[in-house]
């Protein structure tokens, strides 16, 4: 806790010096036509014109000239320069929010409660399994991953898990490890599939076709597989190989199923 409130004033501190030192500079007026070098300009060319350097022509073009530009450096607001007493008003807000700022930290926050580390959260989302979210399920079960890198359930679980918590890439690895463990499970590579294509925003990459076609190999009723094998084929326009991968899809639905009838649809509108 103590290093927060030094951190606080170090940054306070800084915030104001920077401020501060904008004000100490001011802005930079440069150069301006005042009313006196405006003068000396008309006059410089009334004598050229009594010289007889200027005719009547020259000189109404001139004077003319001189005074669009006096008039349109008139027009221009000049930049403002800080004052001495401004550095005081500046420092006077910079600690007066400073002082807001804490004051609303010690009314609504906690600057009491002291530092949960994340394992012993993890400790206590143990004890509460029912109630967590997936990222919290996670963390869980990545513990018991960590204790037991070859369970194939816990791998199973945590790839689910990740899943769940939006973290397809975190799920993919879950998943090759647990296929890794147990390379006969078809559900896991179907799994594995699903995970990759999410990680892709649902386009079924190279690898994801290999867990699919793995995971038929295994086990021809998983559906899952077959689906984004069909939706994979459909994409290159290959509708023979999505109706082959479909087909049993559509059989096993009821007729009334609407996921039926996007199919059929899919599969109808492709060959039209």
């Amino acid at each position: 806790m103590t290093i927060f409130w030094i951190m606080t004033a170090l940054m306070s501190a800084l915030a104001g010096l920077l401020v501060l030192a904008g004000a100490r500079r001011g802005a930079d007026v440069g150069e301006l036509v005042t009313p006196a070098t405006a003068s000396v300009e008309l006059d410089e060319l009334d004598r050229l014109k009594a010289r007889g350097l200027l005719d009547d022509a020259a000189w109404a073009a001139a004077r003319a000239e001189a005074g669009r530009r006096i008039l349109s450096a008139r027009r221009e607001t000049a930049p403002v320069a800080a004052e001495p007493r401004d550095r005081f008003w500046v420092l006077g807000g910079i600690v007066a929010g400073v002082a807001a700022t804490v004051g609303l930290y010690m009314t609504f926050g906690a600057p009491g409660l002291p530092d949960q580390a994340f394992e012993r959260r993890v400790d206590e989302w143990a004890t509460h399994l029912d109630t967590l979210q997936p990222p919290q399920v996670a963390a869980v079960v990545a513990r018991v991953v960590e204790e037991r890198p070859n369970d194939h359930q816990a791998l199973t679980m945590l790839g689910a898990a990740r899943f769940e918590a939006g973290d397809p890439i975190g799920a993919v690895s879950a998943f090759r490890r647990a296929v890794a463990v147990r390379p006969d499970d078809a559900g896991g590579w179907t799994r594995l599939g699903v995970s990759l294509a999410r990680a892709n925003n649902g386009a079924v990459s190279g690898d994801a076709e290999a867990a699919f076609r793995r995971a038929l190999e295994l086990d021809p009723a998983q559906g899952g597989a077959r689906y984004f094998l069909g939706d994979a084929a459909m994409a290159r326009g290959d509708t023979a190989m999505a109706r082959e991968m479909w087909s049993p899809l559509i059989a096993a639905l009821d007729p009334r199923d609407p996921a039926r009838t996007e199919l059929e649809a899919r599969l109808a509108g492709d060959e039209s």
